[in-house]
């Protein structure tokens, strides 16, 4: 793991779609396993440069999400790579029982690439809007799931995936996020990424909040708040060691997230917490509502996701500490 981080967290200029698809052809030139599945979403995805190179190596299945996993793990018995996208409410709610049945209990290497996380489906609704899927994908067995910050993890995980057997679940922001580590960082799965040291608390978060989750301690440390701040972008296997060492280093802990806090990465934390070390805990994410149509930044507000929800999240927690300490 080698990471160098942004100097400033300003919005990138290439959207993480289209840095999914260069990968992904870098990939399949590298390796003629490699294959891209679709259903019906290239546009949306940016992904027909990667049919334009590789039209034998492109299924598209039109709306037809199940089938389209039927057809990866098949690709996967002959030997294929298959990579599978489409909306993240269709790649696991809809697709459950096939991504369970024909892919992880078959022991096959099919990559799911759910689009639209949380907040960021903003427009499409609440229909379009994926609270729970991290939370459904970590409950099947042997399933390895990664939400990125930003392009530049995308671009290194997308070549790693490719690379290693197994099922593999990446939560993709299509559009445009705020840029969190320089161009040519790469990143291990499995293992938190930490961004800023602290003593007072910890924020451990992933996706579109790993960069309110720096406005935090940002805004905390003009109150001489010190907060340590880790990505945690592989919610499984969760990064136990950095989260025991950052309680015990810090004694509260935060985390933060564009989903449901049932279930996602503030469970996955609260479940090592609770077995190894318990200290004060708070959870910034969606508290178990559906979504809504809106700007992203009218839904960070709405959903209270934002660094000043976090940053307040924070005080309450080392109040709580506090108090505990008297």
């Amino acid at each position: 793991m080698s990471v160098v981080l942004a100097k400033e967290n300003n919005q990138e200029s290439v959207e993480m779609r289209k840095v999914y698809c260069k990968a992904l052809q870098e990939c399949a030139r590298e390796n003629e396993k490699v294959v891209m599945l679709d259903s019906d979403l290239m546009a949306a995805m940016g992904t027909k440069p990667f049919q334009t190179e590789f039209p034998e190596r492109t299924v598209d299945v039109g709306v037809q999400e199940a089938n389209m996993i039927g057809v990866a793990a098949g690709l996967s018995v002959r030997g294929f790579i298959p990579f599978a996208h489409t909306f993240g409410v269709f790649a696991t709610r809809r697709v459950c029982d096939q991504i369970f049945m024909s892919c992880a209990y078959a022991k096959q290497n099919v990559k799911v690439i759910g689009s639209d996380p949380g907040v960021t489906a903003a427009l499409n609704g609440g229909t379009h809007m994926p609270f729970e899927d991290l939370g459904i994908m970590r409950g099947i067995p042997e399933m390895t799931v990664i939400e990125p910050a930003d392009s530049t993890v995308i671009d290194n995980i997308v070549k790693q995936v490719a690379d290693i057997y197994g099922m593999h679940y990446i939560r993709l922001v299509r559009k445009f996020v705020r840029k969190v580590y320089e161009v040519g960082s790469s990143f291990e799965i499995g293992k938190a990424i930490k961004i800023r040291e602290g003593t007072d608390a910890t924020i451990i978060a992933c996706g579109i909040c790993v960069a309110e989750a720096i406005d935090a301690a940002k805004i905390l440390e003009t109150k001489g708040i010190s907060v340590r701040v880790l990505d945690m972008f592989t919610i499984k296997p969760i990064d136990k060691e950095s989260i025991i060492k950052a309680a015990k280093e810090t004694g509260a802990i935060v985390t933060a997230e564009n989903h449901n806090i049932i279930n996602g990465l503030g469970s996955a934390v609260a479940e090592v917490l609770c077995e190894n070390t318990p200290v004060s805990m708070e959870r910034i994410g969606v508290q178990d509502i559906f979504g809504e149509v809106g700007s992203l930044e009218y839904l960070k507000e709405r959903f209270e996701l934002s660094g000043v929800h976090i940053a307040s999240k924070v005080e309450k927690v080392i109040a709580r500490k506090n108090q505990k300490c008297e």
